[in-house]
């Protein structure tokens, strides 16, 4: 199978998905959990139904379980072994990025080195 720059760019895309909504998805379940505390609920049915209610969380596990669907699609036209690689990496840097944005705190330096290696690794990758 041949893949190319356009599949690379789709892997990119994939895991600055994964990242924003996993930043997203845990704002989201702080909401939930706060709501959670003030009124608790002995079932765990309901408990996963007001999770599921909580937009919060749920409108960031709609999109990132369309950029699951995207990743499987990819896994049919790249080597594994790539496009693993390079969303996984970007998915990390994604988190570290989108969470400092929310407002959690991050070491700025270990991430700022960190995401800078994983930008040279997934470019030593698809070069």
């Amino acid at each position: 199978m041949v893949w190319g720059r356009g599949d690379a760019v789709s892997m990119v895309a994939v895991g600055l998905v994964w990242g924003a909504t996993n930043a997203l998805m845990r704002q989201g379940a702080l909401v939930w959990d706060r709501r959670a505390r003030a009124s608790p609920s002995s079932s765990v049915l309901r408990q996963w139904a007001a999770l599921l209610l909580t937009w919060q969380n749920s409108a960031p596990f709609a999109a990132n379980l369309c950029a699951s669907t995207a990743f499987f699609a990819l896994l049919g036209a790249a080597p594994i072994s790539v496009a693993v690689l390079v969303t996984n990496a970007v998915t990390f840097a994604a988190t570290a990025v989108a969470a400092a944005i929310l407002g959690e705190r991050v070491r700025p330096a270990p991430a700022a080195l960190g995401t800078a290696l994983i930008v040279l690794g997934v470019w030593v990758c698809i070069s």
